[in-house]
């Protein structure tokens, strides 16, 4: 049976990739996991795997602007990684500005009582939801 329609969000880090997923009816994002991205490659296999086992049609990937609203290098990650998404058949890629998003993952976190030790395991997946929350709030279908 075929997964119903999804929308995933991406938080491109150095070292790794939070990653979230929309619940089919679009109203809320939820955390879905982490992919390393020390190889790129093998990164991009396993987001590709993700993309079709959850029938995901979008992919908002969060653009980390400085506040200057300059573009720096993480930036500059986002838009290599978006060149080579473009690649995936009927996938509508979305940039969406990030900042603090990490900040916010990470305040979340800590009020929940999460130890510092065991936030960098979950923190960009939380920041890959915020950034998908945001962009299902816009209430864009």
């Amino acid at each position: 049976m075929l997964e119903p329609k999804r929308i995933g969000a991406l938080d491109i880090g150095e070292k790794r990739i939070g990653v979230a997923i929309s619940d089919p009816m679009f109203w809320t994002a939820q955390a879905y996991g982490t992919v390393d991205a020390v190889d790129e490659q093998k990164a991009f296999e396993e987001i590709q795997k993700i993309i079709k086992e959850k029938n995901i049609f979008r992919l908002v990937l969060g653009l980390p602007k400085n506040m200057n609203n300059t573009l720096g290098p993480s930036a500059q990650r986002v838009l290599t990684w978006k060149e080579r998404l473009e690649t995936i058949e009927n996938l509508e890629l979305i940039l969406q500005d990030e900042r603090l998003s990490t900040v916010s993952a990470n305040r979340i976190l800590m009020e929940s009582g999460v130890r510092r030790e065991n936030r960098k395991h979950v923190v960009d997946q939380i920041a890959a939801s915020y950034i998908l929350q945001t962009h299902l709030d816009r209430g864009v279908k």
